[in-house]
């Protein structure tokens, strides 16, 4: 069992891509990640960690990290390979670890055992696959997508989604929605005024990923972003994907119900963990 170590995100995609694309479900965040490394390198300004843990030349594992977020863990075929990514990032300052829920669990008692760092689960999600969009009921307003004139509005409505799921106001705020318009991935239901955003975008051919989704206050529970979501979903099927996925808190029942009746259904559970520095 070897772990190699990548410089060239090329490299990297041209060794990981089937296994990735395997388990689809699982793998949508690492394959919507690796995807704007590619195409939108200038979302991450520090050079990202990327490894894989291999047996016979066979995958069984792979770790991505885009500094100062979490390190990422792909489905492991052995627990061992999870060893040894411990033990090669454990002079780093990893923030936490986020990966479905075994890798999740059994990196951190690893990660324990070697640092004696303490730990808390920042967040158990899951994750939801929809196929078919169900008629939901119809709010007022219509969809678009956001334009360069939305940028201060976007601003403020992705701190405050990093504010409520966070609770902390990240630094790279401005980047991240000039690479979202840029990639013209980001869209506004609007009632007069707008009301929801909705980012949605398609990481292979096939498949999509929904996030984030977002109502200021004043605008919740008027089915804006359920509305929102599921004119979404259906525009990226109606462009060639057969899947989309999104993250869930479990923590949050009613977002859970809302995906659900949109056609929405869940596959595999997730966990995050932050490193107690």
């Amino acid at each position: 069992m070897q772990l190699h170590r990548f410089d060239s995100v090329q490299e990297f995609w041209q060794q990981v891509q089937a296994y990735l694309v395997q388990y689809e479900a699982e793998h949508n965040a690492l394959l919507g990640i690796v995807q704007t490394l590619l195409h939108f390198p200038e979302r991450y300004p520090e050079p990202p960690y990327l490894a894989t843990v291999q047996v016979n030349d066979e995958i069984v594992a792979i770790a991505l990290r885009t500094p100062p977020g979490h390190l990422l863990l792909s489905k492991a075929q052995d627990s061992d390979a999870l060893k040894l990514i411990a033990q090669d990032v454990q002079y780093d300052p990893l923030s936490g670890v986020s990966s479905l829920v075994a890798e999740a669990d059994a990196f951190v008692k690893m990660w324990q055992t070697l640092t004696g760092q303490a730990c808390h689960c920042e967040m158990e999600s899951r994750i939801y696959q929809l196929t078919q969009v169900k008629p939901v009921g119809r709010a007022s307003g219509s969809l678009r997508l956001a334009t360069e004139g939305d940028r201060p509005l976007l601003l403020d409505w992705f701190t405050a989604f990093n504010v409520a799921i966070d609770g902390v106001v990240p630094n790279d705020i401005e980047r991240r929605v000039d690479v979202e318009l840029k990639r013209q991935s980001t869209y506004l239901w609007e009632n007069e005024t707008p009301v929801a955003m909705v980012g949605g975008r398609p990481f292979s051919p096939t498949a999509a990923r929904i996030a984030p989704v977002y109502t200021p206050p004043k605008h919740r529970r008027k089915g804006y972003a359920t509305a929102c979501v599921a004119a979404v979903s259906q525009m990226l099927l109606d462009q060639g994907c057969k899947s989309c996925f999104l993250f869930t808190d479990l923590a949050n029942p009613t977002s859970n119900r809302i995906y659900q009746q949109i056609g929405y259904r869940p596959v595999c559970d997730w966990h995050e963990y932050a490193f107690i520095h």
